[in-house]
């Protein structure tokens, strides 16, 4: 049941009235997409739509104004590296880059190419921009979420699952923003009365091995990190909460629909449609580096009623009444 509409995901972009601004000069544009998740991920796709719609609203058009390059890196480094030196090669006029996995080897491949990036956790931390106001470089673009927000998934974990006393964080240690996660909960752990302790999300077989080891002792719950790795990895994540009977908070709506518990977070694809408008104006002649970094501007909160009932759990109604979408 879908308590608020954020934004309409399908249906007749080609039917939509283009906006009434000049139209580019005859030379055709280039802009290159390089994706984190595999070509066969319906979030993706939809992703992609979105980013499509906001760029037709804006007047350009796939193969008549503007060639757009896609490319795939299904959360493979060696993949996305090669891809990112790939669509550098093609001369794009900029680089739409889905999160750090991709925005960092854009960057080492290129310091020229404009790149706008999304859903990306720490700019700052991660060297991409010297500041959100002024990035003061060839990279700007939209923030995935602030590290306070990391702290509110611990307590959603307390809230709907009350005898939760310990807390495995699956988070990436090999970036900023899984440092800077991990270090927000560890802090609000103490007066919630949760003991936590980290599981790193380097490949499926220490991730399956980690919770497992970890699901052996009572009053356990999960809470994943937002990371490119973690929507790569959702199913394995979600099949082994499931399966040891663990009540998780999520960082995004995809793995709740897909049979998570809860999430809470923001609504990424509208930072896809927003990323067009960037895209847009550095089309035009702006530079990046004089576009401040946006934070999101829509968050949602997701529950899913039946895996709350597979785990014998009655959810508040605080929070099915502060929800934005009960799957049931």
């Amino acid at each position: 049941m879908r308590r608020r509409e954020f934004i309409t995901l399908l249906g007749g972009a080609a039917a939509w009235p283009l906006a009434a601004r000049a139209q580019p000069g005859e030379r055709m544009r280039r802009i290159g997409v390089l994706m984190n998740l595999a070509s066969d991920d319906a979030n993706g796709q939809a992703r992609i739509a979105v980013f499509l719609q906001g760029l037709q609203q804006l007047g350009w058009s796939d193969g008549h104004n503007v060639r757009i390059d896609t490319r795939w890196g299904a959360s493979d480094a060696e993949r996305i590296r090669k891809y990112a030196a790939e669509l550098v090669s093609l001369s794009p006029d900029v680089i739409l880059a889905a999160g750090s996995a991709t925005t960092g080897p854009l960057l080492q491949a290129t310091r020229s190419v404009p790149i706008v990036f999304v859903h990306t956790p720490d700019p700052v931390g991660a060297g991409f921009v010297d500041s959100l106001a002024r990035p003061g470089g060839s990279a700007t673009g939209f923030t995935l979420l602030e590290y306070a927000t990391s702290a509110k998934w611990l307590e959603l974990l307390k809230e709907i699952a009350p005898r939760v006393t310990r807390a495995a964080v699956i988070r990436d240690p090999a970036i900023t923003a899984g440092i800077g996660q991990w270090g927000a909960i560890q802090t609000a752990a103490p007066s919630l009365g949760v003991e936590v302790s980290p599981i790193n999300m380097r490949d499926a077989g220490e991730i399956e091995r980690a919770v497992t080891a970890f699901a052996r002792a009572s009053n356990g719950g999960l809470i994943l990190t937002a990371a490119s790795m973690a929507g790569f990895h959702r199913n394995l994540i979600i099949t082994l909460a499931a399966r040891h009977k663990l009540p998780a908070v999520y960082f995004e709506r995809f793995f709740v629909t897909d049979g998570g518990l809860i999430s809470y977070g923001p609504v990424i694809i509208d930072q896809f449609r927003r990323a067009a408008g960037y895209v847009d104006r550095i089309l035009h002649g702006e530079k990046p580096a004089d576009l401040p970094v946006q934070a999101p501007t829509k968050y949602e909160l997701v529950i899913n009623l039946k895996t709350a009932k597979a785990l014998g759990l009655d959810v508040p109604e605080r929070l099915l009444a502060l929800a934005d979408e009960v799957i049931e």
